[in-house]
């Protein structure tokens, strides 16, 4: 069998109150509409279709991929329209899975159950009782408790109202059964709209036995319709994070206060402080301990590597036992040996430093390749851009580079070389030397520091 997923991803969002298309709204650093297709693809389905509407080709080219298939719904007239827009991008599939590109959190385990039930017919719903279901479709079922009709929240009446089995508007259906049906939906109803529901009575009068799945938990079928549910489901889903962090054997001082955005790889014996980012891809080596407010970006650190508080790495890698921050910032395209020591309002970018370096205050290191247990003095920059082109700093090993040092790139600084105190470097130095670049030192007998002038 053929398996196609449909994704409607055309509403509006009004309650949103924003520019942006509702399903491009970020969960987790992530597209609402993102983790549902993420979702889809690990089922491996044969196609992909996702209609749009709402924000336009901007839907489309935020998440463009070769295995998607988009199509426009121009007029928003219900979710049944929506389907119609789609059905000639299905011909080619037996089956017909309809997801909802602002319900992120769905699971591939439940959608497995729900294709495993359309075995059995050509209808397969997924249904969820909800404390307080207002707002919902309702599940009406006949006294044998078979699922006869679904009625919508402003077309039930007083009894339907008190049912709390709800409609999640996911389904997964046999296409030739759903292109049969479509075919005699109508838009009698308080909304003028097709509801992709009402084919729910077609199966019954069609004689289909509607098989109910349910999800493990109901945050898997909520909706995101306003900043406060997706603020929920965020918290929801930072919290299952936290969970298999724990489960994994990493240590959280808060697991109320973190969040994983996007794919992070843990070892053992892993210490994480509250409010750590991590964002795309990040491995944390056995040992590693992460500060309080520390934000990690597509980055590996080594094993018992420690990142004080408030620092900041991105793209970049550090190797086993380092010590970095506080107030770090480790920016793209650097690579940091072992035993390496960066220290507050540290700025490192597009570096490589080697084992036992140490850059411990206040220093800026940019284009720079730096050997084996260097020492930077507080305050020393590489000068690396001369406002048209970036040129690169080379600093060999066993060099020390005193106080308040600049060194003007291109330079190289050979091995063993110390620089002192105060120095401007613009040309190479020798190896085992000292390099000094200062205006000679005067003291002027007499002189009077100004003082202000009185006020009139």
């Amino acid at each position: 069998m053929h398996l196609g997923v449909l994704i409607l991803a055309a509403g509006e969002g009004t309650r949103m109150r924003s520019r942006l298309p509702k399903v491009l709204h970020p969960l987790a650093g992530k597209p609402l509409l993102g983790h549902v297709i993420e979702t889809a693809r690990s089922i491996t389905p044969d196609e992909i279709t996702i209609v749009y509407g709402h924000g336009g080709e901007t839907v489309c080219n935020t998440l463009a991929a070769d295995d998607l298939d988009w199509v426009e719904q121009k007029e928003r007239l219900g979710t049944g329209h929506a389907v119609m827009q789609a059905l000639p991008q299905l011909q080619k599939v037996d089956q017909v899975l309809i997801l909802y590109g602002d319900v992120p959190l769905i699971s591939g385990s439940t959608l497995v159950s729900l294709l495993a039930a359309l075995h059995q017919t050509d209808l397969a719903l997924l249904t969820v009782d909800l404390p307080d279901p207002t707002g919902y479709g309702r599940i009406v079922r006949d006294r044998n408790d078979r699922v006869v009709r679904i009625v919508e929240q402003k077309d039930a009446t007083e009894r339907e109202l008190e049912i709390a089995e709800i409609n999640t508007g996911i389904m997964a259906v046999s296409k030739n059964r759903l292109e049969s049906w479509l075919g005699r939906i109508e838009n009698n109803n308080a909304q003028n709209e097709y509801y992709l529901t009402d084919i729910i009575s077609m199966a019954v009068n069609d004689g289909v036995n509607i098989q109910v799945v349910h999800p493990v938990c109901e945050e898997e079928v909520m909706g995101v319709n306003d900043r406060k549910q997706l603020a929920y489901l965020e918290r929801y889903f930072q919290q299952q994070q936290a969970d298999m962090l724990m489960a994994s054997g990493v240590s959280l001082s808060d697991p109320a206060r973190l969040d994983v955005r996007g794919k992070l790889t843990v070892g053992k014996d892993v210490t994480i402080d509250i409010n750590a980012v991590f964002e795309g891809d990040v491995s944390l080596a056995d040992g590693v301990r992460i500060g309080p407010n520390v934000v990690v970006k597509n980055s590996r650190i080594g094993a018992d590597t420690e990142i004080l508080a408030n620092s900041v790495i991105e793209d970049a890698e550090i190797g086993a036992d380092c010590r970095v921050g506080p107030f770090a910032r480790i920016r793209p395209d650097t690579q940091i040996a072992d035993q390496v020591h960066v220290g507050n309002f540290v700025e490192i970018k597009k570096s490589q430093v080697a084992t036992k370096s140490k850059i411990n205050h206040l220093s800026y290191i940019g284009d720079t390749v730096m050997g084996s247990e260097v020492n930077i003095g507080a305050g020393t920059i590489t000068c690396n851009y001369d406002g048209a082109n970036k040129f690169q700093t080379v600093i060999g090993d066993r060099v020390f580079v005193g106080s308040d040092t600049q060194l003007v790139a291109p330079v190289t600084v050979a091995d063993g070389s110390t620089i002192g105190a105060g120095s401007t470097i613009t040309r190479d130095t020798p190896a085992e030397t000292l390099s000094l670049s200062r205006a000679k030192q005067i003291s002027i007998d007499g002189w009077q520091r100004p003082v202000k002038k009185p006020k009139k």
